[in-house]
């Protein structure tokens, strides 16, 4: 059984908690949302998977893929999220990269700034059939041959992910 032990924080020690700090330092700010995600990219036949993300008011095409809950690794969430959006299960093939985005308060509906950590893999389908999401933040899950994504609505993720495939890509395997 555990006991309940009261912690004192050591003065000096720790960096501020956020009611110790201001919201900016110099002018930039210290006081934001943090997200951590994973995406993966599958490619098949020269076709891309994306998913349609409709909510809070904005639509564009993203990479199956979202944000990790808490205790969960990128690599588990990303095989959940792609198949809670897609319907297929997926083999992680190998990590692609990662990216930052970075939101300020006045782009958001919320009142501080947002910063996002993107973990992207290489996925391969296992099994499973093409299925859109149901009550989520995707609304529809399609294949799109890839030399028509940039005439897409999309997010950024999209072409920075294409690119860091694309850069670790032999060309035999855009074929497959």
């Amino acid at each position: 059984m555990f006991e309940s032990v009261q912690w004192e924080r050591p003065q000096g020690l720790l960096a501020p908690t956020n009611e110790e700090r201001s919201d900016t330092l110099r002018g930039v700010p210290t006081a934001f949302d943090t997200r951590v995600a994973a995406y993966g990219v599958i490619v098949r036949s020269g076709q891309i998977l994306l998913a349609h993300w409709n909510a809070y008011g904005t639509t564009n095409w993203t990479l199956p893929g979202g944000g990790l809950e808490f205790g969960e690794d990128p690599a588990t969430a990303a095989r959940r999220e792609i198949l809670e959006e897609t319907g297929y299960h997926v083999c992680l093939e190998r990590l692609l990269g990662v990216d930052n985005a970075f939101y300020p308060a006045g782009k958001r509906m919320r009142s501080r700034g947002h910063h996002s950590f993107r973990v992207i893999y290489e996925a391969r389908i296992d099994s499973g059939e093409l299925a859109n999401e149901a009550n989520g933040t995707t609304d529809e899950a399609r294949w799109f041959p890839l030399d028509e994504v940039p005439g897409l609505e999309r997010v950024k993720l999209v072409d920075v992910a294409i690119d860091m495939w694309r850069r670790q890509t032999v060309p035999h395997e855009e074929a497959v």
